[in-house]
C-alpha cells in the first residue's frame, strides 16, 4: 500500500516516523547482521526461545504466537529435528498434534544465544545514566502496551479524593521518581513532605482540593490545588507514575484543577516548576499558562532553573 492510499486517519508523517524508528532500532540491536553471531536467523532463534520456555507446546500454538506461515514453521522444526535439537511426542489431547520439546542438545545450542542476547541488551543500556535508562525501559513498555491486542483505552481510570495513606504515597513517589529521573537528592522529598503536611494540617475544603488518579485500581498520579490568597489558587505536586504517562492523565488532572478554581471564583492560578520538567510544562502552556519568571538556582544536588507560571481565569 502506498502512502497515498492510506486511510485518512493515518498521517503519512506518522507512517514515516514508524518506519524510521524501525530502521534505527533494527540497526541498533543487530537484526541486520548474523543474528547473535550465529548461523541462525532471527526467526530460528525466536522459535528456539519458545521451545525452551514452553516445553510441550504444539506447532499450531507456535504458529499463532509467532505469526508464522505453517509451511515455514514446519521447515524450521524439521531442520531442528534433523540437528538433534527437537523431539516430538503425541499429544494426549489431540492425536493430530505433537508435543514439541528441546533435547539436551537443543538447550545446549540455545543457552549461549540467550546469554549473548542478554549481554547485547545490557550493552545497549549500559552507556545511559540511570534516569534516561529507566525512561527508555518505560517508553518500550508504553509502546508494547499501545500496540498490544487489548486497547489501552479499555483501561479503567478514576479520579478520587484522598484517603489515609495517599498523601504519604504522593511524597514517596516524588522522592523516588525525581531521584531516578533527574538525580535530585532527599532534600526534594523533604520539601514535598512539608508541602503535603501543610496541605493536610491547614486544609480548607471549600477552597482546596486533591485528586488521586487510579488506573485499573492502582494509584498512578495526583495533583493538588491550594488557596494562596482570596483571588489566587496554586497548583502543586502534579505527579504521574511511569505506567500512567502518555495516557492524557496529566492533562486531565490539570483540567480538573482549572475547573475547580474557576468554579470557586479564583481569578488567577499560579504554579512553580522547573525548566527540565518538559512534559508538565507542555501541559501548562497548552492550557494558557504563561511563564512569568525564570531564575537559576542550586537545589536538590543539581543546577536548576525554577519557573513561575500564571493563568488568568
Amino acid at each position: 500500500m502506498s502512502d497515498a492510499t492510506l486511510p485518512a486517519s493515518v498521517a503519512p508523517e506518522a507512517v514515516k516516523a514508524v518506519r524510521r524508528f524501525n530502521r534505527f532500532f533494527t540497526r541498533r540491536i543487530g537484526v541486520l547482521e548474523p543474528y547473535l553471531g550465529s548461523a541462525l536467523s532471527l526467526t530460528d532463534v525466536r522459535v528456539l526461545y519458545e521451545l525452551a520456555h514452553r516445553p510441550g507446546v504444539v506447532a499450531r500454538d507456535l504458529m499463532h504466537e509467532l505469526g508464522l506461515d505453517a509451511g515455514y514453521l514446519s521447515r524450521i522444526l524439521k531442520r531442528f529435528e534433523a540437528d538433534g535439537w527437537l523431539t516430538r511426542n503425541p499429544s494426549p489431547a489431540d492425536a493430530r498434534q505433537s508435543l514439541l520439546a528441546l533435547t539436551e542438545a537443543g538447550h545446549a545450542a540455545f543457552a549461549p544465544l540467550q546469554q549473548r542476547s542478554r549481554d547485547e541488551a545490557a550493552a545497549l543500556l549500559r552507556p545511559l545514566p540511570a534516569g534516561p535508562r529507566q525512561q527508555l525501559v518505560d517508553a518500550m513498555a508504553r509502546v508494547e502496551a499501545l500496540l498490544a491486542d487489548a486497547p489501552t483505552a479499555s483501561r479503567q481510570v478514576m479520579l478520587r479524593d484522598p484517603v489515609p495513606g495517599d498523601i504519604g504515597w504522593v511524597v514517596q513517589q516524588h522522592g523516588a521518581l525525581y531521584a531516578r529521573d533527574y538525580g535530585w537528592d532527599m532534600r526534594f522529598e523533604a520539601l514535598v513532605a512539608g508541602i503535603a503536611a501543610d496541605f493536610v494540617r491547614k486544609f480548607q475544603p471549600d477552597w482546596e482540593k486533591c485528586w488521586i488518579a487510579e488506573l485499573d485500581g492502582e494509584r498512578v498520579g495526583a495533583i493538588f490545588l491550594v488557596r494562596k490568597s482570596a483571588t489566587t489558587a496554586q497548583l502543586r505536586m502534579l505527579i504521574l507514575t511511569p505506567q500512567a504517562r502518555g495516557l492524557g492523565l496529566g492533562a486531565r488532572l490539570t483540567d480538573e484543577c482549572i475547573a475547580f478554581a474557576r468554579a470557586k471564583g479564583y481569578r488567577k492560578m499560579v504554579l512553580w516548576t522547573n525548566s527540565c520538567l518538559t512534559a508538565a510544562r507542555a501541559i501548562y502552556a497548552k492550557r494558557g499558562f504563561r511563564l512569568v519568571k525564570s531564575e537559576p538556582y542550586e537545589g536538590f544536588g543539581q543546577q536548576l532553573v525554577g519557573e513561575t507560571w500564571e493563568l488568568r481565569l
